[in-house]
Parts: C-alpha cells; sequence; structure tokens
C-alpha cells in the first residue's frame, strides 16, 4: 500500500471544480474531476498520465470506455462509516480489469486499511489525524483471511493443501 501526502502527491489537481484545464503538456499527472475530464478527454494525448477522482455515488460502469486512458482513480470517503468507494474499487479491480492505482481519499481512517487493499486500493491518503505508523500496523495485523478478494478469489477452503 502506499501512503501518500498531500505535500508529496506528484499528481496535480486543478483548481475549481470546473475550472478551465491547462494545456496537458504544460503539466503532466492532472488529477481531474469528472466533468473536467469529460470536457478534455477528446483532446488529450495518448500516453499522458491522467487521473479522475470520483464521487463515492458514481457508477464506475459509466467510466469503463474512458478506464484504459486512466492511470489513477481516486475515490472518496465523504465519511468515514460510508463504504460505497470499496465496491467502487472492487467493480474497477474485478469487472473491469482496471490496472491503474486506485487511491482512497477524504476520510481515510487507519482501521479501513485491511479492507481497503482487499477490495483493489493501493494507495491511501489518510485523514490528517491518523498515524502513518499505525497505518502499517494494520495493513500487517491480519495474516490471511477466509473469504476470497480482488487479490485471491478463492476462499481459504477451495485454495491447493486446504
Amino acid at each position: 500500500m502506499k501512503f501518500i501526502t498531500p505535500h508529496q502527491d506528484p499528481w496535480h489537481r486543478v483548481a475549481g471544480e470546473d475550472g478551465p484545464v491547462p494545456h496537458p503538456l504544460a503539466q503532466p499527472q492532472l488529477l481531474l474531476s469528472l466533468e473536467q475530464w469529460h470536457a478534455v478527454r477528446d483532446t488529450w494525448p495518448a500516453g499522458m498520465p491522467v487521473g479522475v477522482q470520483l464521487a463515492n455515488d458514481f457508477d464506475v460502469e459509466d467510466l469503463a470506455a474512458d478506464l484504459p486512458r486512466l492511470t489513477l482513480v481516486a475515490l472518496n470517503f465523504p465519511k468515514w462509516v460510508d463504504g460505497r468507494a470499496y465496491s467502487q474499487a472492487r467493480l474497477l479491480r474485478s469487472r473491469y480489469r482496471f490496472g491503474g492505482e486506485i487511491r482512497a481519499f477524504g476520510e481515510v481512517l487507519v482501521d479501513m486499511l485491511p479492507l481497503l487493499a482487499r477490495t483493489g486500493f493501493d494507495a491511501v491518503q489518510l485523514r490528517a489525524d491518523q498515524s502513518l505508523e499505525a497505518a502499517q500496523r494494520a495493513l500487517a495485523f491480519f495474516p490471511a483471511h477466509y473469504q476470497g478478494d480482488v487479490h485471491e478469489l478463492r476462499p481459504a477452503f477451495a485454495k491447493a493443501g486446504a
């Protein structure tokens, strides 16, 4: 799991939800809102890294055709008790085979990390009051799981040698 801090993030957000998007060559690795992506996707150069931030109520099926062009999909947790972004990540990995980075941001707590990893997230931006050391411990807390996940679809009883 990659831990992202705002001051070390290589991805650049464009100011304003519907703000103008600069020429893509002027700033690679732009993290755009869905509206900004829709405004530039027809002219976005092939191979130029681009990411999209999604609200947790967005149907990821509507982005399926664009996924091969995206390097990053950032999924929002507006409240730590709202788990819809877990389902979005699982769909992106399992159904749509998205191979880019899936990042959790917003109200992301240490307690969420094991499930984030199991549903397909590979990067997180923790809430400011969360400890990186505690987050790393949380990922190592459970060495194995009975149920399948995006990395190993088979449950424990169906694995070889079970």
